[in-house]
């Protein structure tokens, strides 16, 4: 078993029940969660013209490979209706792999996966809620997740919208 972080992003529809059912199937289908933050509401980031979004990041503990792990999560995305035809544009959910243990990997076949996620140290978005539930997890080459938001150059606009 493998403890993997996820981070949950949704900016259309009913965007709380949006991240609680992706939770529900990623518990049933991925892997138990172990934590998850609290929700935060989120200024757009890259494509700044759509709604702001709700994001959260869960702890889950899993026997599924990287690669297995993210097929079932871009599945489970599919299931809850996300199209994918504007990049960085809105969405109904967003399942990011994080983290996957230490494990650094870069792989693009059959799916493209590289972990630690490559721009997860320059998001507030994912670096709050990360900090709030493993503060002193150590995102390889990067640092300690705590040390790492207070020097982030995102300076969006972050927020707790629900804790948990």
């Amino acid at each position: 078993m493998e403890s993997v972080f996820l981070g949950l992003g949704s900016n259309l529809g009913d965007r709380l029940n949006n991240l609680e059912e992706a939770a529900k199937r990623i518990n049933a289908r991925c892997g138990q969660i172990l934590k998850r933050s609290s929700v935060y509401e989120t200024d757009p980031v890259d494509f700044l013209d759509q709604p702001a979004f709700l994001n959260q990041v869960l702890e889950i503990e899993t026997s599924l490979t990287p690669t297995d792990l993210m097929t079932e999560c871009l599945s489970i995305e599919r299931d809850l209706g996300r199209i994918r035809d504007v990049p960085k544009g809105p969405r109904i959910i967003d399942i990011d792999l994080l983290l996957y243990g230490q494990r650094e990997i870069e792989i693009s076949d059959p799916i493209q996966l590289t972990l630690p996620h490559p721009r997860m140290h320059l998001r507030r978005f994912v670096l709050e809620p990360l900090a709030e539930i493993a503060p002193d997890l150590r995102i390889p080459h990067i640092g300690v997740v705590r040390y790492v938001l207070v020097n982030t150059i995102d300076s969006s606009s972050v927020s707790k919208f629900r804790s948990v």
